[in-house]
């Protein structure tokens, strides 16, 4: 087997490379704006850390077929490769590599969320503070 190996970071940093990633403070506008949310992270992460408001739950491991417009095993809500998609993952780095495998099944406007659901969920934590200030 020839080729060239790359290292992980190189995945990730060439990934992200092709992505408008959503800050952790633009999430609800996004979502307001007709984006849809999809939270990847394993049963026991939300059991443990909480649901994300507005999202839908599908597991990593069938992510594509159900995104992937061309699948019969699609969600609903995929209704063509325009749809703007937002991944979150628990701190960003699942979700950067899977949004650019959604990409090269033709979905453009997939990304992701900038530090996951833990820095979504630090920044809500840190606005709340503030506006009890």
């Amino acid at each position: 087997m020839g080729g060239s190996r790359r290292t992980v970071d190189e995945l990730l940093a060439d990934a992200r490379t092709r992505l408008d990633r959503v800050q952790p403070d633009e999430l609800a506008a996004a979502q307001a704006a007709g984006a849809l949310v999809v939270d990847t992270r394993p049963g026991e992460e939300r059991a443990r850390d909480g649901a994300l408001p507005g999202a839908i739950v599908i597991d990593r491991n069938v992510l594509e077929w159900r995104l992937d417009p061309a699948s019969p095993h699609r969600i609903s809500e995929v209704t063509d490769h325009d749809c703007w998609i937002i991944l979150v993952c628990n701190e960003g780095y699942s979700s950067s590599l899977a949004a650019a495998t959604l990409q090269e099944l033709g979905l453009h406007r997939a990304t992701d969320l900038v530090g996951g659901y833990q820095q979504w969920s630090r920044s809500r934590s840190s606005a709340r503070r503030q506006r009890e200030m």
